[in-house]
């Protein structure tokens, strides 16, 4: 599978990101899988870092209904806890959008592959080919590309006075 580029210019770029992003849009999205994708109703997926148990519990078990639901979930599935949710998101077969914070990946993973194949995963990227690592501040822009994407955004736990904080502040949807 070929990587799609979409421009700003492009008709299938989301307008919602020139909306709700103005100036800080990025100029291209590089996509892998699924557009169609990116026009269903989204709940974006964030949480701290550092999470208790209990939100632990409560996140897997609502990734789990949103399976159930056959709900489209958009996230960067980083931290530890998202990256869980998305272990159970992946045994269903409903819509869930990647966004790492860095460019696509050289190698889709195993588990990636038959969702992409398909058409239920969309892997999206804000960010050019040279960004191979994740910093915190590509992390950041990745997670407001994500909640500016999203229809709804859902934290499983938020850290006070972390980025997840202020993120929370500026995309309460």
């Amino acid at each position: 599978m070929t990587p799609t580029l979409l421009n700003a210019e492009d008709a299938r770029y989301p307008p919602r990101l020139r909306e709700r992003l103005g100036t800080d849009t990025p100029p291209q999205l590089t996509a892998l899988g699924n557009l169609d994708l990116l026009a269903l109703p989204k709940t974006a997926l964030f949480c701290s870092a550092r999470c208790p148990g209990d939100a632990i519990l409560r996140a897997c078990d609502t990734a789990r209904q949103w399976r159930d639901e056959h709900r489209c979930i958009i996230s960067g599935f980083h931290s530890v806890v998202e990256k869980e949710c998305l272990r159970i998101l992946l045994r269903g077969s409903q819509p869930i959008i990647i966004c790492p914070a860095r460019s696509l990946p050289k190698r889709v993973p195993a588990e990636w592959q038959k969702p992409l194949a398909d058409g239920h995963l969309l892997i999206l990227s804000c960010f050019n080919e040279g960004e191979r690592r994740v910093t915190a501040d590509l992390a950041a822009r990745r997670n407001e590309l994500v909640a500016a994407l999203a229809d709804e955004v859902w934290f499983a736990h938020i850290t006070p006075g972390g980025r997840m904080e202020q993120l929370a502040k500026r995309f309460s949807i």
